[in-house]
């Protein structure tokens, strides 16, 4: 199974999961002389199945993301990590950016005192320029990656 796969299968186990739970609260309790729509108690095993299979599952892509080597980027793990980073720095600089551009959550009153600036917001949007194609080219890498490679046992 290449590693793609190992994530999209990841990621539809998550969402069972979430719906499994649903499914759980809505039966756990019900009216006297009624009966719950489903049985909470195999809804349960069937979650504590899925959350088995979701461990394992998860163990085995972290491993493969911990040997996977993507060269000038270090292992998947690192480069996972570095995209983290730059998503984090990218959302700071947009909304400092925002902000130093006015499109704040205040009013000015013309006897209020004025609001300026504190930041240059040119150089602020060309760096989270810079920093979303930092961005778009190391996930390409990243996906590629996944396609290429086969999921560690």
């Amino acid at each position: 199974m290449k590693l793609a796969e190992a994530l999209a299968l990841r990621a539809d186990s998550r969402r069972r999961i979430e719906e499994l739970r649903a499914r759980i609260i809505d039966s756990a309790i019900y009216q006297e002389g009624t009966e719950p729509a489903e049985d909470p108690t195999a809804l349960l095993a069937e979650a504590d199945q899925l959350f088995d299979q979701l461990e394992s599952l998860i163990r085995r892509i972290n491993r493969t993301n911990s040997v996977t080597d993507l060269g000038a980027d270090g292992t998947m793990t690192d480069a996972l990590a570095r995209r983290d980073a730059l998503r984090m720095r990218h959302s700071l600089l947009i909304a400092a950016a925002e902000v130093a551009a006015g499109r704040g959550n205040f009013r000015q009153l013309r006897s209020e005192l004025r609001y300026l600036s504190a930041l240059p917001v040119a150089p602020l949007r060309a760096r989270a320029d810079q920093v979303a194609r930092e961005i778009r080219e190391l996930d390409g890498r990243i996906q590629q990656a996944n396609w290429d490679v086969e999921l560690d046992e």
